[in-house]
């Protein structure tokens, strides 16, 4: 590993290691990528503390896996016991980002629009930060620079232009969007009764 991997490269988390799943070192894990199938390629794979801290504490050959009720079971080379398995609990699964798969065109990975700055052109306002992405219905969830969390449909008629490496997302949000989620007012509470 270089000590490029160790402090510049960014990672991309794979899984995460829940616990043993059997008694020769197997590890049952959560899937946290799009493409489990990919595991079918991959030899070397590096173990991160956490999805925030990426500094690799080791890497690891995988050996064997395959999918279990909707998680996946990983063997890696020299984890052959239940406690060598167990020291592994909670620990993540990475690559480096520029081994990922590679998308089409017009895809992106979630991971890349976290820590985006989404701007409305219509109103030339910075509306906040991509905090998180809910692939089921396509919304950014954003926090809004006054801290509240705002919905916003991740949707190609929406979306001007995407700078991922400058962290920008350009919209075009249609009137009143914005406010359809918006915290109720100190008299909207009032009127349905809410306490304030």
């Amino acid at each position: 590993m270089t000590s490029e991997q160790q402090t510049g490269e960014p990672w991309t988390i794979l899984a995460r290691l829940v616990r043993p799943q059997g008694r020769h070192g197997e590890i049952l894990a959560d899937v946290l990528t799009d493409f489990p199938e990919r595991f079918a390629d991959r030899r070397r794979l590096f173990l991160v503390f956490s999805e925030i801290n990426h500094a690799p504490l080791r890497e690891v050959a995988l050996e064997t896996h395959w999918l279990h009720k909707g998680r996946i079971v990983l063997k890696f080379a020299g984890i052959d016991s239940i406690n060598d398995a167990e020291a592994l609990r909670g620990l993540f699964v990475a690559i480096p980002a520029a081994e990922r798969a590679k998308l089409s065109d017009d895809a992106v990975y979630i991971g890349d629009l976290i820590g985006c700055d989404v701007i409305d052109l219509n109103a030339a306002a910075t509306i906040g930060v991509v905090t998180d992405v809910d692939k089921q219905a396509s919304l950014l969830a954003v926090e809004s620079r006054n801290g509240d969390e705002v919905l916003i449909p991740f949707a190609r008629a929406l979306l001007v232009r995407m700078d991922l490496t400058s962290k920008c997302i350009e919209m075009r949000l249609p009137q009143g969007l914005l406010e359809i989620n918006a915290p109720l007012t100190d008299e909207e509470r009032r009127a349905q009764g809410a306490p304030e």
